[in-house]
């Protein structure tokens, strides 16, 4: 067995982990981070997203220093509502019906700002996302949401500043280099891994250990185990690399439990996405996200949520699993000619998708395989139950469909073919359960304390969510508590023996 030491290990090569890896190696610690996945799949579930960071700001000022200079023509026409930290945490408690940990959100929130701006020290490049989070109205470019701030290239531009800021400034990532084990520090705590690069096992002794390696969506044994028999049957979104091994290591060293382990972040997906994730290509645009704009059935040809309850980034998280329960695990997002050119281009214009075109609506529902007279119903009721106020897919309008469950905002008639049909299945994003932590993301115990050289960043936290959260407060999580890791592993290290 091959056996080295360093200061700090990190493990998990996700924007998490690289924020622990940057925070520890400016801090003057040596540090290596291992990836489980090989070089060409790296980038945990962070490479899949859309790159969009949930950050507190009181005016659109502090955000403009960060973007870069190719994103800021539209600057003058644009709008965006501050978005203080008193709304921030709000946002927190309402959509996780007051189930988030008070002192974790406080962190997350308080520090959301400040780790943007760290970020871009560290070469991230930053925007606003016209595309996802802006509509028209008034001649001006209105955000909604509270979500304004995104990366450069999305979740694939993030990830690609990250491993060079990594080059750049010394820090020695291993890929292919799979978690076995944790090693054991003078019979208390944990002093370094064990791990599997190719057919060596390797032994890398540690003054401190941060674990961002995800949580177990990847794993359908796990999944059925903590979120129910049903979620075998979801599609993985991100990375298959996610499998939960780093959690049972991690409570086996002592750590404890926190958060809700009974739900997730799942979405509207393509149905005819890979099962098992990993589309390097598409990567999000798999999602189907403009819901708002429609109406959204099951086979019956019946609906089932509140399209318009809320903005898209507040309510598309919890929407999977309200999918996963219909017929067959699969609905369908409809549309007519005058909604359709509102709906994302980079989701509804991508190829392949699974869709259909029809100039009726029966003729439609045969081609989804859904029954045509219970959607020609639907559509008919939903149709002569809308309020006519204006339409603007900016605010939230009142423009309300009267009948159950009521469409609360945004109801336009689908009356104009030809109308359009997108078939989508539940895509798992993360699982909400993870370890508990401190203000220094240290792990800690069944009683409160820290397990001495154990920190955990990203997916792994648990507590900050529950059944639903604010949209783009992932990777700010992950950053967040993947800086106050790295800094506080650095900072707490006592040398491994015979090292230099």
């Amino acid at each position: 067995m091959t056996a080295e030491s360093c200061d700090v290990v990190v493990v998990g090569g996700g924007n998490a982990g690289f924020c622990a890896a940057h925070a520890a190696r400016e801090s003057g610690a040596e540090v290596v981070l291992i990836e489980k996945a090989p070089e060409a799949e790296a980038g945990g579930n962070s490479y899949y997203t859309a790159g969009a960071f949930r950050v507190a700001f009181d005016d659109l000022d502090e955000l403009v220093p960060l973007l870069d200079p190719g994103t800021t023509d539209r600057l003058p026409d644009t709008v965006v509502p501050p978005y203080p930290a008193s709304a921030f945490a709000a946002d927190m408690q309402r959509l996780t019906e007051g189930q988030a940990d008070p002192e974790l959100t406080e962190i997350l929130v308080s520090r959301s700002g400040d780790t943007a701006r760290w970020l871009a020290t560290k070469g991230i490049r930053w925007r606003l996302m016209y595309e996802r989070q802006a509509y028209l109205s008034g001649g001006k470019w209105q955000f909604f949401g509270g979500l304004a701030l995104g990366t450069v290239d999305g979740g694939k531009g993030l990830m690609a500043d990250h491993a060079a800021e990594a080059r750049r400034s010394g820090i020695d990532v291993r890929y292919g280099a799979a978690l076995s084990g944790l090693l054991e520090r003078e019979g208390v705590g944990v002093g370094g891994v064990q791990y599997r690069q190719g057919d060596d096992e390797r032994e890398l002794a540690a003054g401190a250990v941060v674990l961002a390696a995800g949580g177990f969506e990847s794993d359908p044994q796990r999944r059925t185990r903590w979120l129910g028999a049903d979620w075998a049957a979801a599609l993985v979104r991100g990375t298959p690399h996610n499998t939960g091994e780093a959690l049972d290591l991690a409570l086996g060293a002592g750590g404890a439990r926190h958060g809700d382990w009974t739900s997730c972040h799942s979405v509207a997906w393509d149905a005819g996405a890979p099962a098992g994730g990993g589309e390097r290509r598409l990567t999000n645009q798999l999602t189907r996200q403009s819901y708002p704009l429609g109406i959204v059935v099951n086979r019956d040809g019946r609906r089932f949520v509140d399209e318009g309850a809320d903005f898209r980034n507040y309510t598309y998280a919890r929407y999977g699993r309200e999918i996963l329960r219909q017929p067959g695990g699969v609905a369908f997002q409809l549309f007519d000619a005058s909604t359709r050119p509102l709906l994302r281009t980079e989701e509804y214009d991508s190829e392949p998708i699974t869709s259909a075109v029809a100039d009726t609506i029966e003729d439609l529902a045969r081609q989804l395989s859904i029954d045509p007279q219970g959607l020609a119903a639907t559509v008919a009721e939903y149709n002569a139950s809308i309020l006519d106020v204006p339409f603007d897919p900016a605010v939230k309008d009142g423009r309300i469909a009267r009948v159950a469950p009521p469409k609360s905002n945004w109801a336009l008639a689908l009356e104009t073919p030809p109308f359009y049909g997108y078939s989508v299945a539940c895509g798992i994003t993360f699982t909400f359960g993870g370890l508990h932590v401190d203000a220094d993301a240290r792990v800690l115990d069944e009683r409160g304390a820290p397990v001495p050289g154990l920190h955990a960043a990203g997916e792994m936290v648990g507590g900050l969510f529950s059944g639903n959260y604010p949209g783009g407060s992932g990777l700010t999580s992950g950053a967040v508590f993947g800086r106050l890791a790295g800094a506080a592993a650095a900072r707490g290290i006592s040398r491994p023996p015979g090292s230099p």
